[in-house]
């Protein structure tokens, strides 16, 4: 399966399939013998399990640069260590990077790949289904201790190579972490396929052919909003629904100890509140989803241990506040969304609202 992605910047393909590294990576194979130097980028966690799979289906010889598993990666320290690594390896603009590993490796990766001598080129092999989202598109970053992806990047792949082989391994926490960047697609693009997912028996068991399905899917709506707006300046900030709040929960129970497709899934309940304000949703959806959310086991905990208070630094330090004022994604209906300023004042209301709503759900 294929999904094109057509920026401004530059076109290319995100291939989906099965246990088809080898036959994936042919496709470059005119670039990737042209290079010098071909180096993987991948972390501890994902080596361990998946590196033996790797070398034996990487029909070149490389070097390999292991990096702290999750969002540990994403530190100056660590893209200072990558960049030494590259020079060291006397790497030079004819060079090619992969990206081996979830999002945190991908946006890492993606960075390092944009700034080394000014630009390299890399491809995105990712391993997590969180990565169907953050490995397409082009957005690069590192983490700083006062805000999540505040350094970094647009700067897309030569391609995206899923081969769904990967996700075999994931724990149950990481398939409902990813799962949560596919209901924000849905949210955000068709209501017919969040009715799906909603009604399914269990959005976290899918077979390998129902998972590579609904991640086409999540990969089209990803693809033809970048190729809109590569550099979100309009409608690529659709897909933050659910990031801004999401995001300072996070932050605040700092970064890995909170999943982050589980801030996702807050966020979005927070988002459907705001949304009962300004757009056509009702209490009643907000509750289903809630309780949808709650049977495939996403963990809304972290919402109490943090008071607005502990939120309201992170919350301000979102990429898409303007003047101090924030700005959210919220929904009209399911598939039309648009982008609404919230005073802070009010944010802090609709906290109050969901820390009830939560009371009320959890009993």
């Amino acid at each position: 399966m294929r999904v094109p992605v057509a920026t401004k910047s530059h076109h290319y393909e995100v291939v989906l399939g099965h246990q088809f590294l080898t036959e994936a990576l042919q496709a470059f194979a005119d670039k990737l013998q042209k290079a010098d130097k071909l180096i993987v980028f991948t972390d501890a966690n994902v080596w361990a399990a998946q590196g033996d799979y790797f070398k034996a289906h990487f029909p070149y010889e490389f070097n390999v640069f292991i990096l702290p598993g999750g969002e540990a990666c994403k530190t100056f320290e660590q893209y200072n260590a990558a960049q030494t690594f590259l020079l060291e390896q006397k790497c030079s603009r004819k060079s090619f990077i992969f990206a081996f590993g979830g999002g945190a490796v991908g946006d890492l990766t993606g960075f390092v790949a944009a700034t080394y001598m000014r630009g390299i080129p890399f491809i995105q092999i990712p391993t997590t289904i969180l990565a169907h989202d953050s490995a397409v598109g082009g957005k690069t970053a590192i983490n700083h201790p006062l805000g999540k992806n505040m350094i970094g990047a647009f700067y897309q792949p030569e391609g995206v190579i899923y081969d769904t082989a990967f996700t075999e391994s994931l724990s149950e926490r990481e398939v409902r972490s990813g799962t949560a960047e596919l209901i924000k697609h849905a949210m955000i693009s068709d209501p017919a396929w969040l009715e799906e997912l909603m009604a399914a028996d269990s959005i976290i068991h899918f077979n390998q052919h129902e998972l590579a399905k609904q991640l086409k899917k999540g990969i089209e709506v990803k693809a033809q909003i970048v190729a809109e707006d590569e550099t979100e300046q309009s409608v690529r900030k659709f897909l933050n629904l659910g990031h801004t709040y999401g995001h300072a929960i996070e932050a605040a129970a700092g970064y890995g100890k909170v999943a982050h497709g589980e801030a996702v899934m807050i966020g979005l309940v927070y988002c459907l509140l705001l949304s009962e304000r300004y757009g056509e949703l009702d209490r009643a959806f907000t509750k289903a989803f809630l309780q949808f959310a709650l049977k495939n086991g996403y963990p809304f905990e972290a919402v109490n241990d943090y008071s607005f208070d502990q939120l309201t630094g992170y919350l301000m330090k979102d990429k898409k506040t303007e003047y101090g004022i924030l700005q959210f994604v919220l929904l009209e209906n399911i598939g039309k969304p648009f982008v609404r300023a919230i005073e802070l004042e009010e944010c802090k209301e609709v906290d109050a609202e969901y820390r009830q709503l939560l009371a009320e759900v959890l009993v």
